[in-house]
């Protein structure tokens, strides 16, 4: 069973001060009218941004939507310290890199959806949501079949109710990142481990891409000082829960659902007396 809390960590930098904003206006258009809209804030889904676990784990993931020269490299760096991570494919990229799909899947990586033409979902309806998944994860599945778990990433790390009810629909786990090492930005390979290092810690989900400047040193040098600090690298679908969790609203972590407390026994009274007769006065 799953129970999701519900609500974005950028989104709860609005709420708080619109609940406060509430409590004001509560004397203005009453109480009632105050509750509805607090309920509406506090229920806004949300997807997994890192994992609530006692071990050592993180995973690391590559969005692929840009080219394929740097691919190459990755994949050898990663193969050379055996490490399998996560790349979240999108159509475009599937369409013109086939080949690529097949190697990434060859070299024991898995590999989750990242829509078809990188919309901002948002904007679509659900049944546009819907074609931009299945449409996408069709390709991939012809290509290297149907992965065991299915993930989502949504493009631009966008999401609404919407969206992820269209993912949970088609039996997505919808995945974010909590730390993002801005590859896409050209940083230097220092800067990228500097970000990442600062911040890392069990449980994260790393983002990287797959075609950043700097994206294969940064990589390579990054996995033994990962090591070093004592961290496991497993792909996504290794990390999170696949059941029995919640998803705290305020961050995003994905954590075991916690298991109702079992009463205390009773302790036993004293004996009733016999029929007929009264209970000593005490």
């Amino acid at each position: 069973m799953v129970f999701r809390w519900r609500g974005g960590a950028r989104f709860w930098l609005i709420a708080v001060p619109v609940v406060w904003l509430a409590s004001v206006a509560s004397y203005l258009v009453g109480s009632e009218t105050v509750a509805v809209v607090s309920r509406v804030l506090l229920s806004r889904l949300v997807p997994i941004y890192k994992v609530d676990t006692a071990h050592p784990r993180i995973a690391i993931s590559f969005d692929a939507m840009w080219g394929t020269s740097r691919t190459d490299r990755i994949l050898e760096i990663l193969r050379n310290h055996r490490v399998k991570t996560t790349f979240f494919l999108g159509g475009n990229w599937v369409d013109k890199y086939p080949e690529y799909v097949r190697k990434i899947v060859a070299e024991g990586h898995e590999v989750g959806n990242h829509t078809y033409t990188h919309p901002h979902l948002n904007s679509l309806s659900p049944d546009q949501i819907r074609w931009e998944l299945e449409e996408n994860q069709r390709r991939i599945d012809a290509l290297v079949g149907r992965p065991r778990v299915l993930l989502f990433r949504p493009p631009f790390g966008e999401y609404s109710d919407k969206v992820i009810e269209v993912a949970d629909q088609l039996g997505y786990y919808t995945i974010q990142w909590s730390v993002d090492s801005l590859d896409w930005q050209n940083l230097s390979a220092g800067a990228i481990i500097d970000r990442v290092m600062r911040v890392v810690g069990p449980g994260d989900i790393v983002l990287f891409h797959n075609d950043g400047a700097n994206t294969p040193d940064a990589v390579e040098r990054l996995i033994p000082m990962l090591r070093e600090r004592g961290f496991e690298i497993v792909p996504v679908s290794q990390l999170i829960y696949h059941s029995d969790y919640i998803i705290e609203p305020h961050s995003g972590l994905q954590r075991r659902r916690p298991r109702p407390v079992p009463p205390a026994p009773q302790r036993p009274g004293p004996p009733a007396p016999p029929p007929g007769q009264r209970p000593p006065s005490r």
